[in-house]
């Protein structure tokens, strides 16, 4: 009885994260967003966008933060998360010479990165908050990128939780080159700061940490894009900081 009470309490603490993460700002209702030079694409029985760059130098595979879900629809239409960071700076990163693929909740990360990689190498995995969890959960499937980036991370327990990229991931072979992009203000209670020193102890020489401070946030909800954990006001500054990682 004890144990099925311990897994009913985690059951839903993990309900009540990902809901603080999902909740949208006061008075804001997404519209959906056709997003322009998409397609829609199906790997491995999940449907995702894919935005082709013209004359590309490799290949990102976003995974945004919350819930995981871009409610995909046939035309390139995205149902939720265009204000994810990642998600909103997608034409960005296509300017700069790389196919995008807007990674939908349920994709297999290992077929994500075979799909990408058919395209052009190298591929790099790009993702925030709670999407940091599920790319470490991909690594462990199998999924072999050429880099990572890690932004927002639920990076060890000092971030905040007991369940984060390094205890998924058990051990820091499983991880390539990585950058960890972290905001020292972020105040949202599963990415703290105080989370990237013992994570880069860990994975000793695999990962490159750098930190942003500054832009701008509204702060109704710490974990938002509208707040540090979403690098608010600092879009180019991130974009730029995420390509000379991956040109290097």
């Amino acid at each position: 009885m004890i144990g099925y009470q311990q897994r009913v309490l985690r059951a839903l603490g993990v309900l009540a994260i990902l809901w603080s993460f999902a909740i949208p700002s006061p008075g804001r209702a997404e519209a959906p967003i056709t997003v322009k030079g998409g397609e829609s694409i199906t790997i491995a029985g999940v449907r995702s966008i894919l935005i082709r760059a013209p004359h590309p130098k490799g290949s990102v595979i976003l995974l945004t933060g919350g819930d995981g879900r871009l409610e995909v629809g046939s035309g390139a239409r995205l149902g939720k998360a265009g204000d994810n960071v990642l998600i909103r700076n997608r034409d960005a990163f296509v300017a700069q010479g790389y196919n995008v693929l807007l990674a939908e909740l349920g994709t297999n990360l290992p077929a994500a990165v075979d799909h990408m990689a058919v395209i052009k190498r190298p591929v790099i995995v790009v993702a925030t908050s709670m999407g940091t969890h599920r790319a470490a959960q991909g690594l462990v499937a199998g999924a072999m990128p050429d880099r990572l980036v890690l932004t927002s991370g639920l990076l060890s327990k000092a971030s905040g939780s007991d369940d984060t990229v390094q205890t998924v991931l058990g051990t820091p072979n499983r991880l390539p080159r990585t950058l960890v992009l972290h905001h020292r203000e972020d105040r949202c209670r599963l990415t703290l700061p105080a989370g990237v020193a013992p994570f880069q102890a860990w994975a000793g020489g695999r990962v490159q940490v750098e930190w942003m401070s500054g832009g701008q946030t509204d702060e109704v909800n710490p974990c938002r894009f509208s707040a540090h954990h979403g690098f608010a006001g600092q879009d180019d500054e991130l974009v730029a900081r995420i390509v000379k990682f991956m040109v290097r």
